[in-house]
């Protein structure tokens, strides 16, 4: 087929599919303008070829071609207009959006129990929107999304330890680097909202358990910490551990806290490594292997003892609040938040928030146990990262 009347061919399917999605009012058709650099040619050969093309469209039912009044079909094409859009995709040996997205609901189907979003994955799709960048043609990447995330939630019933991202997806796909490319796709399988703050790949393989470089857990504080060949104080200014070997505490330490950013947790820790506090940097989004120790520590501690969380005032703060509120329940403790209220934030350290951000941070907030906190948030209408605000003292609860 002649290059150009593909070209314009395949644009008249395009405006074909948006008419099907309810995405365009008018009827589908070539215009004059959009036949410009056909009727522009000066080489009868070109006007020849794109003209059989045309024809052929048309004797397969998918379009009517209207000519020059007066020449007829000696004259140029004045208008393409699209009659049989299935004939056309077929004539191109192309679906139409509309069976693409038929196809993924069907392969979609199965997953839709565990992974409800996917729901709103079609819809956008049904609308001939992409979803970050993958479109219903990229169907199988959601799929092999979903299979990691079920793979990595069984493997965590039997150990509790992460392993590297690069021997999971040589054993789940014998590709070694799949896995990597399906960050996206992942990030809202487990978010559960297509409109969800886009996070970096970490944080998502974080939170799964499968990593790139193994970090280990980083604690400050003048506590003594039970590990499976050592019981020592911690070092100044912090220590560094894998999370498997940290068993518990041989102490009870006046408060424990949890810090999200790197920044904040090594300027607490310069700060506090001699008072009796526990501080524990969740490097972000915290691993299974990090939560699992979380709870063995927890666990060991009477229910007195007071336990926080400092993190982003934004919806991936609050979301890993929620998670380790879950974490801090099961181990029989209530998790309390540390500077995370409007009053905690200067004016000028505050950036407006979208009102879905601000409905996803109230859902977490009351995930965590957190509702009136959430709410103030919402009514305040933004967001802050924790690096931003002024450093305050441990002594006393916010």
């Amino acid at each position: 087929m002649d290059t150009k009347a593909r070209n314009a061919l395949t644009k008249l399917l395009e405006a074909g599919n948006r008419a099907t999605a309810g995405v365009r009012s008018t009827r589908p058709a070539l215009t004059r303008s959009q036949l410009a650099d056909y009727q522009a040619t000066r080489s009868l050969a070109d006007k020849e070829a794109f003209e059989a093309a045309m024809k052929a469209a048309r004797a397969e039912g998918a379009v009517a071609l209207n000519w020059e009044k007066g020449l007829g079909e000696e004259g140029f094409i004045q208008r393409v207009e699209l009659v049989d859009l299935d004939a056309l995709a077929k004539l191109l040996g192309v679906e139409t959006a509309a069976i693409r997205l038929e196809k993924a609901a069907l392969q979609f189907a199965p997953l839709l129990p565990d992974f409800s979003v996917l729901n709103d994955v079609l819809a956008r799709w049904a609308s001939l929107k992409k979803v970050r960048t993958f479109g219903p043609e990229d169907s199988q990447d959601w799929i092999d999304a979903a299979r990691i995330i079920r793979f990595m939630t069984a493997a965590r019933e039997n150990r509790t330890v992460d392993e590297p991202i690069r021997e999971v997806s040589a054993r789940l796909f014998k590709d070694s680097k799949r896995i990597e490319k399906l960050a996206a796709p992942v990030d809202i399988l487990l978010t559960g909202d297509v409109d969800a703050e886009i996070r970096e790949s970490a944080d998502v393989w974080q939170e799964i358990g499968v990593f790139r470089e193994e970090q280990p857990v980083r604690m400050a504080g003048k506590i003594v910490v039970a590990r499976t060949r050592v019981t020592e104080c911690l070092d100044a200014p912090y220590s560094a551990f894998s999370a498997s070997s940290v068993t518990g505490l041989a102490g009870i330490p006046k408060m424990v806290m949890t810090i999200e950013n790197q920044t904040t947790f090594h300027s607490e820790a310069k700060r506090r490594h001699d008072e009796e506090v526990l501080l524990i940097y969740t490097a972000g989004m915290p691993t299974p292997a990090w939560r699992a120790m979380y709870v063995r520590l927890l666990g060991g501690l009477p229910p007195s003892v007071p336990v926080y969380h400092w993190g982003d005032i934004d919806e991936g703060g609050f979301r890993i609040a929620s998670i380790l509120a879950q974490d801090a329940r099961s181990a029989g403790h209530t998790l309390q938040p540390w500077m995370m209220h409007p009053d905690d934030v200067p004016e000028d350290r505050r950036v407006k928030a979208r009102p879905h951000t601000l409905e996803r941070i109230r859902r977490f907030a009351s995930a965590a146990g957190w509702g009136t906190l959430g709410e103030e948030i919402a009514k305040a209408g933004f967001t802050a990262e924790q690096e931003g605000l002024p450093i305050v003292g441990l002594e006393q609860p916010q």
